[in-house]
């Protein structure tokens, strides 16, 4: 009985890939689609260079090669330093010309890219030092290629919520004013409990009135907000010509809480998974993200990796990788 259902299987396939082949042939419209698809450029996939420290080992590079990533997504210190890029012997920094010139070149040795340098903003605890630090930030992304800074809009000192939406216009025009010479975006990541709220992303991005000023779209973040799983789609398809790089984590909630307004975190320590096992649709994702042409990376932003043991944490993020190697080319 197994092996006859073995061979009506393989049978049936055969007739399938057969029929699909002859659609092909007789349909000029599938052929362009199919072709397009094949030469579409896939997006990188890159890693917070965070996560692949909780992966295990003391060398950035070799860590990245063994789950297979493009780059990473790299912290920056006020002082310039990146305290996760370790190596053997070696220190990474943006501080000088001369040490933005030795990462550059070790980037192209080593064939990797930096998806985003990655900024924890305090604009309103210190305003004059944090544009400063975010405008030599965006030239040293300049120089090593790097498209986009990303950066946090979280309130420190200003609690009313509309001083504070007009305190984010006046300073994120005066930081894309400040590097209108330069191919860098900004990026603010949707994380706690302002950025989340797409009303107060609406007012900022809109007063801003620049493109460069942006979204670091973090699709687990919206989730964990309290976001129904079926708002999520509209809420990333109206910031998505907005968006300049994309943090991908994932949840996987009880059936019956998935489409209801949850209170902010609402059980994430127990419900965060690998990204391929949650409940967010990320080749829809993909197609919204490609429809606004979209042209970043995809970094993992997997927190779900605290919950395994450190021995195991590498293979979850070559999977995590396997699964968006594939998104990377829907669309």
């Amino acid at each position: 009985m197994h092996q006859r259902d073995n061979t009506s299987r393989r049978e049936f396939l055969r007739g399938s890939i057969a029929a699909a082949a002859s659609v092909g042939a007789l349909n000029p419209l599938v052929r362009a689609e199919s072709a397009e698809a094949t030469n579409r450029p896939a997006w990188p996939v890159t890693c917070r260079d965070a996560l692949l420290r909780e992966a295990g080992g003391a060398d950035i590079w070799a860590i990245m090669d063994a789950v297979g990533v493009d780059g990473a997504e790299v912290l920056v210190n006020p002082d310039m330093t990146m305290p996760n890029m370790v190596a053997p012997g070696k220190t990474y920094s943006i501080a000088t010309p001369d040490d933005i010139k030795r990462l550059a070149d070790e980037l192209a040795d080593k064939k990797r890219q930096i998806g985003a340098l990655c900024l924890f903003s305090r604009f309103d605890d210190r305003p004059e030092q944090e544009v400063d630090l975010t405008v030599k930030t965006a030239r040293a992304a300049a120089a090593l290629g790097s498209p986009v800074v990303r950066i946090d809009l979280v309130p420190h000192k200003i609690k009313d919520p509309d001083e504070y939406v007009k305190f984010c216009i006046k300073i994120g025009r005066q930081i894309v004013d400040a590097t209108k010479d330069l191919p860098v975006r900004f990026g603010v990541e949707n994380h706690g409990g302002t950025t989340n709220r797409p009303e107060f992303l609406r007012s900022v991005f809109d007063g801003i009135g620049s493109k460069r000023f942006g979204l670091t779209l973090d699709a687990g973040n919206f989730y964990w907000f309290g976001h129904p799983l079926s708002k999520l789609y509209d809420i990333y398809a109206e910031f998505a010509p907005w968006t300049c790089h994309v943090h991908c984590k994932s949840i996987r909630y009880p059936e019956a809480d998935r489409q209801r307004q949850r209170e902010m975190g609402w059980k994430y320590a127990e419900c965060r998974c690998p990204i391929y096992e949650g409940d967010i649709d990320y080749e829809r994702l993909a197609r919204i993200l490609r429809k606004s042409g979209y042209q970043g990376d995809l970094c993992i932003d997997d927190e779900s990796l605290r919950k395994f043991p450190e021995d195991q944490r590498g293979e979850i993020l070559k999977k995590d990788v396997a699964f968006l190697r594939r998104i990377a080319r829907i669309g």
